[in-house]
């Protein structure tokens, strides 16, 4: 793989990776992430259990702990966005696995003062939030990482093998952790957690590196308002994503179904054959030409949930929020690539996901409210509109070409 050196519209030298294989350049970014991210799927069945039997505290205690994850995570998206462009990619995925390390300690550290249930919960709270902010680190610092190697007219497949890792490693923790929460309780979640984080940076050493701007850094909030549009078109559609995995069950139940774990099946099989077969489609087609088409497949899932007499029109309604979802994230985040200065895409790629966190914290209790006002069939009525919406949000992004369009066109 050579490395040279290529002129930018404005003169200044920038580092690119000159590839033939896409796949083979971000291999060692997506393992890493898909082993990183082992770590956050883990707890993810296990946690309620823990905190309710073991630490005798309520659901509302357990709502806040699993949420706090996502706060620390947005509260640092800015923070993760100036580490990559400013200290490179790597450097800010390396602290990201670190801190990811950190978090198993503190885990364990939790686990050691279970004889004293507010100690243990403030010590694992502490392991969340930490967690959360690795989170941050390691996606910005992938994306950005991967965009600089490959280029920006590829950022679609970059997001598309990063964001199937991420979901495959949340499938494939959740029944890791629930073995090793029976066999050896929540030590072995912890000591996991440690570890883990250590093999993905081993992953990741001999992966070159890419360059950073080394230009003044663009405030957060600038960027932000490059980016906000597609933004909000990765909040609509992560709705539907949120509400797949906070009330399918509670739907299934409400409906005396069995095998609601199905669903969460179907979707995951849906979002990963997605990302395979047509993972390149945005680069090719456009992103938001890409995001228009699937915004309307998810509605169309979620609207199959709303109204299913069967457990299977449920399960068919979770494979196509599953397909849709999978490439409305790269197809929203091509268009923001495009809008973003292109000294400043870490802070660009770290607003972008900025918009998913928000979307996924305020999913559960706005529609956790509806489900108690309503019932939990009409929370996936809502959300169909919720996603519905962004088609509206695909078609004003293709009315306006990015920087990158203009710049061709120019």
């Amino acid at each position: 793989m050579d490395t040279h050196h290529r002129t930018s519209p404005s003169n200044r030298p920038v580092n690119v990776i000159d590839t033939s294989n896409v796949f083979l350049t971000l291999l060692p970014i997506t393992l890493a992430v898909l082993v990183g991210f082992l770590t956050f799927g883990l707890p993810l069945p296990v946690l309620p259990v823990h905190i309710q039997h073991q630490l005798g505290f309520g659901p509302i205690i357990v709502g806040i702990l699993i949420s706090s994850q996502f706060a620390a995570a947005l509260l640092t998206r800015a923070w993760a966005g100036n580490m990559a462009d400013g200290q490179g990619a790597r450097q800010a995925m390396t602290t990201g696995f670190w801190l990811a390390t950190a978090s198993g300690f503190a885990y364990l550290a939790s686990h050691l003062a279970f004889r004293n249930a507010n100690m243990s919960l403030i010590l694992l709270l502490i392991g969340r939030v930490i967690l959360g902010a690795a989170e941050s680190l390691i996606v910005t610092g992938a994306l950005a990482w991967g965009i600089g190697l490959v280029g920006p007219q590829r950022a679609g497949k970059v997001m598309a093998w990063v964001g199937m890792a991420m979901y495959a490693a949340y499938a494939a923790g959740a029944p890791i952790g629930t073995q090793l929460y029976a066999r050896f309780h929540f030590s072995g979640i912890a000591l996991a957690a440690i570890c883990i984080p250590l093999l993905a940076l081993l992953i990741i050493q001999r992966t070159p590196a890419v360059k950073p701007s080394g230009q003044r850094r663009v405030p957060f909030y600038k960027v932000l308002g490059d980016v906000w549009l597609p933004g909000l078109g990765l909040a609509a559609t992560s709705i539907g994503f949120g509400v797949i995995t906070a009330f399918i069950a509670l739907l299934f139940a409400a409906k005396q179904w069995e095998q609601a774990s199905l669903a969460f099946t179907t979707f995951g099989i849906a979002f990963i054959v997605a990302r395979l077969l047509f993972g390149h489609l945005p680069d090719q087609l456009g992103g938001a030409k890409v995001a228009l088409v699937c915004v309307v497949i998810e509605a169309g899932g979620q609207w199959l949930i709303w109204q299913a007499s069967t457990p299977a029109v449920a399960y068919l309604g979770a494979a196509l929020t599953g397909f849709g979802y999978s490439l409305a994230f790269p197809g929203f985040g091509v268009e923001a690539v495009k809008r973003a200065p292109a000294d400043s895409r870490g802070v660009a790629m770290g607003a972008y996901v900025a918009f998913l966190d928000i979307a996924l914290g305020l999913t559960g209790p706005v529609m956790g409210w509806i489900a108690g006002q309503f019932s939990v069939k009409n929370v996936y009525l809502v959300s169909t509109l919720c996603v519905a919406s962004a088609v509206l949000i695909a078609s004003q992004l293709l009315r306006q070409p990015g920087r990158q369009a203009q710049a061709v066109a120019r």
